[in-house]
């Protein structure tokens, strides 16, 4: 066990070495070199840390980051192969991860809209008043080319996705609740995703409703009610699915997110700072204001982290398969592509910091009986 933390811990200066070394490039005019140098950084960043128990939830994230940076200095290995687009695998991909979450539901699981009402309604009116209407403000304020401003508002637009239910068990919130008010936003996203977008993106691009809401209905609808039918007649009987979906729901993420790297490569070159910081802003206000938007409506503490959790982390994957779906993949897409690696990172330490502050049973309850 000593023996195995030492070599992680070597791993982990080694990829010190590694950063070190693009620094200095990146000081010396070297950097268009560097590529290898950062990618290497990042893959040994994760592998150390597998080694620690309190950074194994950033593996996943910073192998991302060694991806993307891949997809920035090499964006040609991302863009076609064999004369096939690699952006004509997003949708696909898309459809089998909505597809994977419909097979985890059953039509019992709506019966929580019953049990709680309340805090399900709360949790789907805050994802789509506190993030849309804060994303048109970002973008209003960016200065940014219209598509790429659309691209802002389109992520507020988006519903929550299914690493906000990770992070919600990771922060002992409610989980239940959590994946409710998932399910609902997701399903209702087909029809509000589409007139959001027409009120709050039509000054920055054209956006034809229609077009749009069928585009996620074959995305969303289509895709869970075939999970659905598919639990319904083969339940227990294919527990293996629930084992191989998350794995590809992670990599078919990581795919649409190095993809629309590499297509908006150029676009990121000139805006990418401004546009990192714009959506970490709208990541973390849509924790602020999920929270706060719970406690207004007298909800306990442990559903306030759920609606928080909720509002501040989206589904990137979705909505870069929108901005593909529109062709606007280069420029509309990068929002959603940084939003994602970003959101797992701030919802990683969110639900750390929270898990360390359990609630106590006595203040919740109490917080129960107030509503």
């Amino acid at each position: 066990m000593i023996k195995t933390k030492k070599i992680y811990n070597i791993i982990l200066v080694l990829s010190g070495l590694f950063l070190l070394s693009f620094v200095v490039c990146l000081f010396t005019g070297y950097v268009a070199k560097a590529g290898p140098l950062l990618t290497i950084f990042f893959i040994l960043l994760a592998i150390s840390f597998y080694g620690y128990m309190q950074l194994r939830s950033y593996v996943y994230t910073v192998m991302i980051f060694a991806a993307v940076s891949l997809a920035m200095y090499y964006p040609e290995y991302f863009l076609e192969v064999n004369g096939f687009k690699l952006t004509g695998l997003i949708t696909p991909l898309i459809q089998v991860i909505m597809f994977g979450m419909g097979t985890s539901m059953s039509a019992g699981d709506f019966l929580a809209v019953a049990k709680e009402p309340k805090g399900v309604f709360v949790g789907v009116t805050a994802q789509f008043i506190i993030m849309p209407l804060s994303g048109y403000l970002l973008a209003l304020i960016s200065g940014f080319p219209g598509e790429i401003a659309a691209g802002i508002v389109l992520i507020g637009c988006s519903p929550s996705g299914m690493a906000s239910n990770v992070m919600a068990y990771l922060a002992r919130a409610n989980l239940a609740l959590s994946l409710t008010i998932t399910s609902i936003a997701t399903l209702v996203a087909p029809f509000l995703t589409p007139l959001l977008m027409k009120m709050l993106a039509g000054e920055f691009i054209a956006i034809d409703v229609l077009t749009m809401m069928w585009g996620i209905v074959k995305m969303i609808i289509i895709p869970i009610g075939a999970g659905l039918i598919f639990n319904k007649l083969i339940r227990g009987k294919s527990t293996w699915i629930d084992k191989v979906m998350p794995i590809v729901s992670m990599a078919g993420i990581a795919l649409i997110i190095v993809v629309i790297t590499a297509a908006g490569r150029d676009s990121l070159l000139d805006i990418g700072l401004l546009l990192i910081l714009l959506v970490l802003i709208h990541n973390i206000f849509g924790y602020t204001m999920g929270y706060w938007y719970g406690r207004f409506f007298r909800l306990s503490e442990k559903d306030c982290r759920t609606i928080a959790i909720e509002v501040g982390m989206q589904n990137g994957g979705l909505a870069s398969a929108i901005a593909n779906n529109l062709g606007k993949i280069a420029t509309m897409g990068l929002a959603p592509a940084i939003f994602g690696p970003l959101m797992n990172v701030t919802g990683s330490v969110l639900a750390s910091f929270w898990h360390k502050r359990p609630i106590p049973e006595k203040s919740s309850v109490e917080a129960q009986g107030k509503i």
